[in-house]
């Protein structure tokens, strides 16, 4: 297993969300990924419970499946999101524009990616992440077991990207995955794939001053 030569400084500042740059040809090796999890399970969690399992796809026709459920999640989801419009400066625009290509092609291509994962939460009933509490409680547990899997991932030159659209249909990824529904909530699906060059930099990002708060608002 070779590992990236970065400092933590260069780990935090480069895990990018990758979609345009996963190598969709070259396989990802089992104890990789097994030694990427072994990381990710170190994090904290809610009370110590460790009450996280994580499904790894490497199908072609399980991947194809969730695939397809991404896409209909993009397409034609079961929820309405809210969605604000925004005055963009130039320079955000064209960021805009370049990300949205970015997902243009993860849309085309998800079924190619290597492995893709898919973090889930053991809940003692779904209402569970009904109240903000609930909800804080429970992302709190699992967000940063994932977020330890996404930089574990990239010293070893692998791409990931948090994405959400297939959870509009969830029950029917449960029912593809085999994953109990009424106890288990699934988090995200994440493609996993070695990355096409390893020379990722910082984002472009708010001034941390413009977003910062000493003791009140």
């Amino acid at each position: 297993m070779s590992r990236l030569d970065l400092s933590s400084d260069d780990l935090l500042q480069t895990t990018r969300a990758v979609r345009r740059r996963l190598d969709l040809d070259r396989p990802v090796e089992r104890d990789v990924l097994e030694r990427c999890l072994a990381l990710a399970v170190q994090a904290p969690t809610g009370r110590n419970r460790q009450r996280w399992d994580f499904v790894l796809v490497t199908d072609d026709a399980v991947r194809a499946g969730l695939a397809e459920l991404y896409r209909l999640g993009l397409t034609r989801p079961r929820e309405h999101i809210a969605r604000t419009g925004v005055d963009r400066t130039a320079g955000e625009a064209l960021a805009h524009q370049r990300m949205s290509i970015s997902a243009q092609h993860l849309f085309d291509n998800l079924h190619r990616v290597p492995v893709l994962l898919v973090p889930c939460l053991q809940v003692a009933d779904r209402r569970e992440t009904a109240s903000n509490v609930g909800q804080a409680n429970a992302w709190g547990s699992i967000l940063p077991a994932v977020w330890s899997f996404m930089l574990a991932a990239r010293t070893f030159g692998i791409g990931t990207a948090w994405t959400t659209p297939h959870l509009h249909y969830e029950r029917e990824a449960a029912d593809l995955l085999g994953i109990p529904y009424e106890r288990t909530i699934q988090a995200a699906l994440i493609p996993v794939a070695y990355t096409v060059g390893t020379d990722f930099r910082p984002g472009p990002r708010v001034d941390v001053g413009a977003v910062t708060h000493w003791n009140h608002w």
